[in-house]
Formats: C-alpha cells, sequence, structure tokens
C-alpha cells in the first residue's frame, strides 16, 4: 500500500460532486455567481436552479469543483475567487471562457496534486504503480487506504468516486449524448482507454499543450509543500508524489527539458545545475506563483492588445 503519498493530516473526500464530472462553463458560471464574495448557500439556495441554469444536485457539483480547481475559495461561510481565480476567470482575466490548454491544465494540477477534495484523482496520478489500471483494482487500493487511515467511506462511495473520475478524465465516442458530454478535464488526452476488459493507462510524454509557466507555477507550489528548501533534485520534481512530473505524466526527459529553461522564465530566481551527478534546481531568489502562471497567458494577452 502507497499510504507515503498522503500526509499524516491528509482525510479521504470521495464525494460532493454528485456523480457529475466538471464541464466546460461551469467555471465561469461559478465566478459569475460569486465574483464579489457570496454566501456558501449560493449554490444551495432555492433559485440556484434558475441562476446556474442547472438542476439542485448539479449546481452543488458546480460548487465542488469550483473549490477543488482552486480558482475559488471558502472561509467565514463565504465563496469567493482566489487570487488565481480573478487573474484568469474575470471578464477582462486571462481567460474567462476556459478556451485555453493552460487554464485546464491549472485545472487538473489542483485537483491532481492535492488530496483535500480529490482524493481518487490524487492516490491514481500519485500512488498507483501501473502505467495501465482497472477500475476495480483502484477501488480496491481506495478501500485499503480508507481502512489503514480509518477514514469514512463504503465500496459503493469509492465506486461511483471512481466513475466520476474516470468520466472526468477519458474523452468518450458519444459526446453526443448530454449525460458524455466532454468534461474538461478529458482535453488533455492525460487517460485513455487501453484495452477491451474496462482497463485505462495514463498517457506519458512531453505535453506540448503543457506551457512552461504552468509547469513553473505548478513547480513552485510543489516545492513549497517540500518544505521551502532552497534546492530540489530532479528525482524529486519528476518522481515524488505531487510533483510536477507526476501530475502531469511527464517522462524524465521532458522534466529535465524544462528544467533546464527555467533560469530563462524566472530571469534567473530559478537555476539549474548539473554537478558531479546531483542534478538540481536551486532558489536564488523568491517569486510569486502568480507571475508564473500568468506567463502562460502573455501571448494570448498581447494579441488581445493588438
Amino acid at each position: 500500500m502507497r499510504q507515503g503519498a498522503f500526509d499524516n493530516d491528509s482525510r479521504g473526500q470521495f464525494a460532493g460532486h454528485e456523480t457529475f464530472p466538471l464541464r466546460l462553463l461551469w467555471l465561469k458560471k461559478a465566478f459569475d455567481a460569486v465574483a464579489e464574495g457570496a454566501p456558501s448557500g449560493t449554490f444551495q439556495e432555492q433559485d440556484a436552479i434558475a441562476r446556474f441554469g442547472v438542476g439542485r444536485n448539479m449546481a452543488a457539483s458546480i460548487r465542488y469543483w469550483a473549490l477543488a480547481s482552486r480558482f475559488f475559495e471558502e472561509s467565514d461561510k463565504h465563496i469567493r475567487p482566489s487570487a488565481l481565480g480573478a487573474l484568469v476567470l474575470a471578464d477582462k482575466g486571462f481567460d474567462p471562457y476556459v478556451e485555453q490548454a493552460s487554464t485546464v491544465w491549472l485545472t487538473h494540477w489542483h485537483i491532481a496534486s492535492d488530496a483535500h477534495m480529490t482524493t481518487t484523482a490524487y492516490y491514481a496520478f500519485n500512488a498507483l504503480a501501473a502505467i495501465e489500471f482497472d477500475p476495480a483494482t483502484l477501488i480496491e487500493e481506495l478501500l485499503t487506504l480508507v481502512t489503514a487511515r480509518g477514514w469514512r467511506a463504503t465500496r459503493g462511495t469509492l465506486k461511483r468516486d471512481v466513475e466520476v473520475f474516470l468520466r472526468s478524465y477519458v474523452r468518450r465516442g458519444d459526446a453526443l449524448n448530454e449525460d458524455a458530454a466532454e468534461p474538461l478535464l478529458a482535453e488533455l488526452g492525460l487517460i485513455r482507454e487501453a484495452r477491451l476488459g474496462g482497463w485505462y493507462e495514463f498517457v506519458r510524454g512531453p505535453k506540448p499543450s503543457l506551457h512552461d509557466g504552468v509547469f513553473a507555477y505548478a513547480l513552485a507550489q510543489f516545492w513549497e509543500r517540500q518544505g521551502g528548501s532552497t534546492a530540489l533534485t530532479a528525482e524529486q520534481i519528476c518522481y515524488a508524489p505531487g510533483s510536477p512530473g507526476r501530475v502531469f505524466k511527464l517522462d524524465e526527459d521532458s522534466v529535465i527539458t524544462r528544467l533546464m529553461h527555467l533560469d530563462e522564465i524566472t530571469d534567473d530566481a530559478w537555476q539549474w545545475t548539473d554537478t558531479a551527478g546531483l542534478r538540481q534546481i536551486q532558489r536564488r531568489a523568491e517569486i510569486d506563483p502568480l507571475e508564473l502562471a500568468a506567463l502562460a497567458y502573455q501571448r494570448h494577452a498581447l494579441a488581445e492588445a493588438a
């Protein structure tokens, strides 16, 4: 059992999505509803159906995914856009209608790098050892984890959560069916059907649509979770649970290539070194992760200005 992927304070969450995967326009719907901050009950009130144009359960699902995406935050019984959410989803933000791959990659990073709200996604991307897996095996491993940790989740709850996880990430051929409409995260092509019999596989490789700014933003958050040391090894960044290599399913060569370019996009705040076989990134100065995320949208912003 790969429990080492979880902090001692981790608490599993396997519900809240109401069995709906995240859909394309939901983040914008959420932003418009809570742009200035709104009570947490906004998504459960009587008029939520009219406000969001969906059923009550789906409105609750929008709330869940809004918070899981980290484009929104909740405190003192109020929900409001996070700093990143305001930067990206505001009407004059970088990508209010989620048309750019960078926004989808950021969403995936927040969902799959943190077990707090999306434990199944975190486990699948960071703790599953095999590239190929079937739902039954994933359910059994999660059940073992739940039992060992003393969390509360039935086999039925885990089964539904795994189903939503797969529907979130796997492209389907029957997208004309409303229930099978292409979920947002499936655009990334990170998981695909592997062979007959209900097997799936992670798609590892360089990920051309993943902007270096998003990679650097993710690395900054991972670095902070590692305790904020002055250096991270290439091995940590490639293989540690919650690392960019694991979460983005990048092969080692692709990670190293990106690390070698970080001095350029951080103005030498981070520097790649390869001395006596020790490959690592060293931090020479602090840098705001939001500035790194913004780099992924600069070309688009310049085009809009032109």
